[in-house]
């Protein structure tokens, strides 16, 4: 928000996949600029806007920009092998604050620091480091005054959801450095989250987990003290997978507006600072983020099961809302919308008499009526991250399936977020069990209950799903089939060549490399490849740098090599997650044809 301006991203697939900054008036961001970053490979936080000025991380050459109202895009920064992300504007001393990744130096990890560039439309090579000395940071955020810098910080092995350190650094009038920065809350085994600074610059908000459960929290600086607002068994906090997420924003004097998931599925609220309250705001929403504020009205990205997702003002004095911007219009159509199905919690029993959640969307086409003895087939879907969670945001590639007669479970497996530290601590060390034990557990259940077919049952998943759905078939006998998208499939190799924001998470996960080498081989399906004998077809990306294509192709080779039925699709331009109109419905349409002709049979509807 900057003013009566709202500003949102949008990625357009039609497009190639480009990053276009909007506004209610049109398009900012002229093509073919991309604002995007790939700071920590993942990015966000790729833009910001101040006055009507729009700063912004283009794609192509990885070089900040400045764009004024009315003008062309001007380069801030030298064409070096430097990333930017996470920024902020310091209007007072003229110039952008944020993350950067140095990645001159060949062959070795690149370089962390947070950073200053002089703003004023000219490129200069006096960049200023204004905080050093860790693996990573992130959340840089300005005191109103100008005078103190709070951010986040962390080092390897941990990722920023394990433990991070929330700093303060006092700053001279120059903007520079004054004395060493002050360790306000945070450490090895408490992630904290989402810095902001109150309006009159007296406290200093943040989410952190330290009861184990991402709670707000104040601290003042008049007498050093911090209290926990509104705490609650539920998660108002996020991993950090990108740059620049904010899941609460302050409105006005004593108030923040905030989202928060419990079991699974997210609320908007608003929380009196002063007395702690928590009043949730009805709305027909289950997932919320990029919560921004501006007096009295707030903006927010959300959606449902529903509902896509959709960038929604929102005035808290009336309680009206408008919605600004929808991802698609095709909800809108009630000759498509009848098509859609319900979506249901699950929670079923698994391993260790414990339980495991999941989101299940049952099959549903109105113009079909199944035969009264046949049940519909399951493709069970693995979220990527670990860390991270199914959205309850309509995703049409899930109606995609539902829509065919075809039911999906999308598995909040222990490890995912949004149901408190010790579900996420469920995967320390067990990453390739806990993950796959929950997957079957949940398909089972839904068996069981004469819900789906256990014979027609397929596992799917993305990234670090592809990995469960790789282990799932190798040590596991439930599945018929499945697909990996640019899935891991040998835990050594993606120990010693992935990028440097993931290049220690293993060890978490499974356990320090090369000390625990034996036991990586014995989780890493492509060193048991002779023991997968159903058919998985494989997605990838050609420019894939956080899961590189060989990891697929090793892979694809040693099915081949056993007679194991097999598809490989290469995808040229697209990197970690297809980005690109045409690869999302190519692999849709082959993903789709695949299991069709190998595990459901011939009468699923192409």
């Amino acid at each position: 928000m900057d003013g009566d301006d709202v500003y949102w991203l949008e990625s357009r697939p039609q497009e190639g996949g480009r990053s276009v900054v909007v506004r209610r008036a049109g398009d900012v961001l002229p093509a073919p600029f991309n604002a995007r970053t790939r700071v920590h490979e993942y990015g966000g936080g790729a833009w910001t806007v101040a006055d009507g000025t729009l700063y912004f991380s283009h794609d192509v050459d990885r070089r900040l920009y400045r764009l004024d109202p009315g003008g062309e895009p001007a380069p801030l920064t030298p064409a070096h092998d430097f990333r930017y992300g996470d920024g902020v504007i310091d209007k007072r001393r003229r110039r952008w604050i944020g993350v950067r990744e140095d990645h001159r130096a060949a062959g070795r990890e690149p370089v962390n620091t947070i950073v200053s560039v002089e703003a004023g439309g000219a490129v200069r090579e006096n960049e200023r480091v204004l905080a050093a000395a860790h693996d990573f940071f992130s959340s840089p955020r300005l005191s109103p005054n100008g005078r103190r810098l709070a951010y986040l910080a962390w080092d390897h092995p941990r990722m920023p959801w394990d433990g991070t350190t929330l700093y303060v650094q006092a700053l001279d009038e120059a903007g520079a450095p004054a004395g060493e920065p002050v360790e306000i809350a945070g450490g090895p085994r408490e992630s904290i989250f989402q810095p902001e600074w109150a309006p009159d610059g007296s406290a200093l908000y943040f989410v952190s987990d330290r009861s184990g459960w991402w709670n707000l929290y104040r601290r003042e600086f008049s007498a050093p003290d911090t209290r926990v607002l509104a705490p609650m068994e539920a998660e108002f906090g996020q991993p950090q997978w990108v740059l620049g997420m904010s899941t609460y924003a302050l409105v006005d004097d004593g108030r923040l507006v905030c989202s928060y998931v419990s079991k699974g599925l997210g609320r908007l609220a608003v929380v009196d600072t002063n007395s702690g309250v928590l009043t949730d705001i009805d709305t027909p929403y289950t997932d919320f983020s990029s919560v921004r504020a501006a007096g009295d009205a707030v903006v927010f990205r959300a959606g449902s099961a529903v509902s896509p997702a959709a960038i929604v003002h929102m005035d808290l004095s009336s309680g009206r809302s408008e919605v600004l911007r929808k991802a698609t219009a095709v909800a809108d159509d009630e000759g498509v919308r009848k098509y859609f199905t319900r979506v249901e919690q699950l929670e079923f029993p698994t391993e260790g008499n414990r339980t495991a959640f999941g989101l299940f969307y049952p099959a549903f086409n109105p113009d079909y009526t199944a035969a009264e003895d046949e049940k519909p087939p399951l493709v069970v879907k693995c979220h990527g991250g670990p860390t991270s969670a199914a959205s309850s945001i309509l995703d049409l590639r899930i109606q995609f399936w539902t829509s065919r007669g075809i039911s999906v479970l999308d598995v909040n497996y222990g490890g995912s977020s949004g149901y408190g530290w010790a579900y996420r601590e469920r995967l320390e060390g067990t990453w390739g069990i806990v993950d796959v034990d929950d997957c079957v557990n949940g398909a089972r259940y839904l068996a069981e209950a004469g819900l789906v077919d256990a014979r027609r049952s397929v596992i799917t998943g993305g990234s670090a799903g592809g990995y469960t759905t790789l282990a799932a078939l190798t040590f596991r006998d439930y599945f018929r089939g499945g697909a990996s998208h640019y899935g891991v499939s040998d835990l050594a190799v993606l120990a010693l060549d992935t990028h440097k924001f993931e290049s220690r998470y293993l060890d978490s996960l499974v356990g320090p490399y090369p000390e625990k080498e034996e036991l990586y081989r014995e989780r890493s399906p492509l060193a048991h490849a002779q023991r997968l004998g159903a058919p998985v077809i494989f997605f990838q990306g050609d420019e894939d740098q956080v899961v590189p294509p060989n990891q697929t192709e090793l892979m694809v080779e040693a099915l081949r090599a056993k007679g194991t039925p097999v598809g490989y699709l290469l995808f040229a331009g697209e990197q970690h997650g297809f980005r690109k109109a045409e690869s999302i419905k190519r692999a849709l349409d082959a993903e789709l044809y695949f299991y069709a002709v190998t595990v459901i049979g011939v009468g699923v509807r192409l």
